[in-house]
């Protein structure tokens, strides 16, 4: 449930750094705008500083449903396999997946049930309302790093911090932030490595991420509490490690400085030159938005002097193939973003190499820090939703695309009406011709293209 005194949870060192994400204005200590009206809610102990809070927490519960729905259509298919299984072997394997979908569906309500994410409405409703988070940000999308930051990767963990920390020495570091922080083993072990001598000893650290799944993990393991959640390793060595019950713990509680907050990389929630570095793990060729734009924020961010780093991979997938940058290209960028490129590194690690897997890879890590130099133009703002629709207390315009839809649902309603079990395509395109909608020929072929992009959507749907 949202905290009614977000001050009892958030360190001074970061409440006087926040800014409103639709305006940028400073925010109150109870974490509102002035300018926007808008209050941000704290759950769980992490503030949630995104432009549309209400609307964020409906698509992030859209999308819990749909991983508990999950779990449990995997959970039946191992069932309805086992039956099916003729070796003991098979039996064993299915039997373990089974139940460990049944205990990871457990786990998942009890970790996320704190954030009020429980439904209000059927699947089916969620669905059909749809959401405007990016597709492949599936609230599981990252779980193999949960336990890879969490339980068995202390071989990658450190060396990302190796890598990482050396880019920082002889740097000012007082003010850390890392966007796109994931589970946030990265973040804390910086966190902990600055923290061990009295000149950082009140250093801050800010873990930004949008998923509610990972930044709850990471604020609940950071202040020394455990987590349990079963991991399903891609490739299990045995039957037995089909799936594997998790228990998640950090060395120790971080000390006071390290904070979470729930926000879009894209949009950060911080007022100007308030951090002495800003970290990009794994980030920068993940993201749906501008590398450009991404590396002007981050300028913004940065006091005179700040330091960026750059942690990962450069496996761009973009469209357009200008985007998919590589090393120099990147460098070239930071150039013309106000940063001077200090060092640039590569080494080889492995990644996601899970012990009980068969499955791991190796991945050439690039490491690069870049201090910036001049101010960068501001990038342009995001484009805040409406507050007709982000507020919800205005009348909400009869936009003509609107009215366009209308039509469109209407038509499409009426398609699916027609879906009775009996009727074939034919049947439906000549009760279409005789309501006058439109000829049976055209209207055959408009059906066929529309329950095609049915299918396909209710075979992806699972993937969201």
């Amino acid at each position: 449930m949202p905290l009614t005194d977000p001050t009892t949870t958030l360190s001074e060192a970061l409440r006087q750094r926040l800014a409103c994400p639709r305006c940028d204005s400073p925010l109150s200590a109870e974490l509102a705008c002035p300018g926007c009206q808008t209050t941000y809610p704290v759950h769980d102990g992490v503030p949630w500083l995104v432009a549309d809070p209400a609307v964020t927490r409906q698509e992030w519960k859209n999308r819990w449903q749909m991983a508990l729905k999950d779990l449990e259509a995997r959970q039946q298919a191992a069932r309805d396999a086992l039956k099916r299984a003729d070796t003991e072997a098979s039996e064993a394997r299915l039997s373990v997946l089974a139940d460990g979908y049944a205990a990871q569906h457990r786990c998942l309500k009890l970790l996320l049930t704190d954030l009020g994410l429980a439904a209000g409405a059927d699947l089916e409703t969620y669905l059909a309302l749809k959401t405007r988070l990016p597709t492949r940000m599936g609230l599981m999308a990252y779980e193999a790093n949960v336990f890879r930051d969490w339980v068995w990767g202390e071989k990658e963990n450190a060396a990302s911090l190796e890598a990482v920390a050396a880019t920082l020495k002889g740097v000012q570091t007082g003010a850390m932030l890392l966007l796109g922080a994931g589970a946030g083993r990265l973040a804390y072990d910086l966190h902990r490595h600055r923290t061990g001598t009295p000149a950082t000893a009140e250093a801050l650290t800010v873990a930004l991420e949008l998923n509610p799944y990972l930044s709850t993990i990471s604020r609940r393991l950071a202040s020394g509490d455990s987590v349990e959640l079963v991991e399903f390793p891609l490739a299990p060595d045995t039957g037995t490690h089909a799936a594997i019950p998790r228990r998640l713990s950090a060395p120790e509680a971080a000390v006071p400085g390290f904070e979470v907050v729930l926000a879009d990389v894209m949009r950060p929630p911080f007022q100007p030159a308030s951090f002495d570095v800003v970290i990009t793990p794994w980030l920068v060729d993940v993201i749906d938005g501008d590398t450009a734009a991404l590396l002007a924020l981050a300028n913004r961010l940065l006091s005179p002097g700040g330091h960026w780093i750059f942690h990962g991979s450069l496996a761009f997938q973009r469209p357009d193939p200008l985007d998919n940058l590589n090393l120099d290209e990147l460098e070239s960028l930071a150039g013309r973003s106000g940063f001077e490129v200090v060092t640039a590194s590569e080494s080889v690690q492995s990644y996601l190499d899970c012990p009980e897997s068969r499955h791991g890879r190796r991945e050439s890590v690039i490491t690069l820090s870049a201090k910036k130099t001049v101010e960068a133009e501001a990038p342009p703002r995001a484009q805040n939703l409406p507050d007709w629709i982000a507020q919800g207390r205005m009348p909400v315009p009869l936009l003509p695309a609107f009215q366009s839809q209308a039509m469109a649902t209407r038509v499409h309603a009426f398609i699916m009406s027609l879906i009775d079990g009996r009727r074939t395509l034919e049947d439906m395109a000549a009760v279409m011709e005789a309501q006058k909608l439109m000829p049976k020929e055209d209207a055959e072929t408009a059906i066929r293209g529309f329950l095609i992009k049915m299918y396909e959507e209710a075979g992806s749907a699972r993937g969201l």
